[in-house]
């Protein structure tokens, strides 16, 4: 499939406006999370806060890069009262971000942007790091 810069922009801005609704996910799963269980998971949440607002400042330079404008929407934030809900949640949105960054890496390069690739690339391990934590926090 050719994809065209404009198109790549687009796509980048949904991935943008994803990051931002991780990174509220988490503040929120990270605050309402109870039990002594959940205290290392709790501590983990806090760290993939941080790293889904870096990946928003990484997506939202590379799209001002481009020539687009990086978006200020947020995407659908999931919520539950339960911890495991939670964490199926998480585990959901990080699943999805690796598919969607595999995809992204292969279109950047089609266009020949090997810096945004590199950069997507160090995205799309950390989303895997994430989803691996998430998993082990659900006993999988």
């Amino acid at each position: 499939m050719d994809i065209t810069l404009e198109k790549l922009i687009e796509l980048l801005n949904k991935d943008l406006e994803l990051e931002y609704s991780a990174a509220i996910q988490y503040i929120n799963h990270a605050a309402v999370m109870t039990g002594a269980a959940y205290g290392d998971v709790i501590k983990e949440l806090k760290i993939h806060i941080t790293e889904e607002i870096g990946h928003a400042i990484v997506l939202a330079d590379q799209i001002d890069y481009l020539g687009g404008s990086p978006s200020v929407a947020v995407g659908p934030i999931h919520t539950s009262e339960v911890n495991d809900q939670m964490l199926e949640q998480d585990l959901v949105g990080e699943e999805d971000a690796i598919r969607r960054y595999k995809i992204r890496i292969e279109q950047a390069e089609q266009l020949k942007e090997f810096a945004l690739a590199q950069q997507l690339r160090t995205i799309l391990a950390v989303e895997q790091e994430h989803a691996m934590d998430i998993k082990q926090a659900l006993g999988r």
